[in-house]
């Protein structure tokens, strides 16, 4: 059984993810979104994203930290040196997903081996900051969207857009 490795990011209508740490727009639907899908699956995070998250995860969550630091301990969770490494982390484990969630260097990593694609596009520009990867048409499709208007709790206006690889 191949396990299915997913990226998941809300992105700037110009392509970014950050202007350098945290999120930059309070969107509570797309929150909840990303809570409910990545509740109980295997999380792949980059070490300074982790540190950004700290205090969020729930005891369902199985983080694995991406990082080149030898003596980073992550606690909840495990490291790993390789995306290879965390894939076959999850499969060892039983799990058929592991979720991709940052941040860019890690999106840029693992996009090449991804499967799905999970993308808040949201209404708004950064010009500048932390880089989503292009999605490209040849090599992904969507599958399903959902927008949300700019509301009374929502600043701006956003789609999720779940994309799938082509097949080759």
């Amino acid at each position: 059984m191949k396990t299915r490795l997913t990226l998941i990011a809300a992105v700037s209508g110009d392509g970014f993810i950050s202007r350098g740490t945290g999120v930059p727009w309070d969107l509570p639907l797309d929150r909840k979104h990303f809570r409910t899908y990545t509740l109980g699956r295997w999380l792949l995070i980059g070490r300074k994203t982790y540190q950004e998250m700290q205090g969020w995860f729930q005891p369902c969550h199985q983080p694995l930290v991406l990082t080149r630091d030898a003596d980073f301990m992550a606690n909840p969770g495990r490291t790993v040196q390789t995306i290879e490494q965390a894939i076959h982390l999850t499969k060892e484990a039983g799990a058929t997903e592991l979720v991709c969630c940052g941040g860019g260097l890690v999106y840029a990593s693992a996009i090449p081996l991804a499967d799905r694609l999970i993308v808040t596009h949201v209404d708004h520009q950064l010009h500048e900051g932390v880089p989503f990867p292009i999605i490209q048409s040849s090599i992904w499709r969507p599958t399903h969207r959902q927008r949300h208007l700019a509301d009374q709790n929502h600043k701006h206006g956003f789609e999720i857009v779940h994309y799938e690889r082509n097949q080759a």
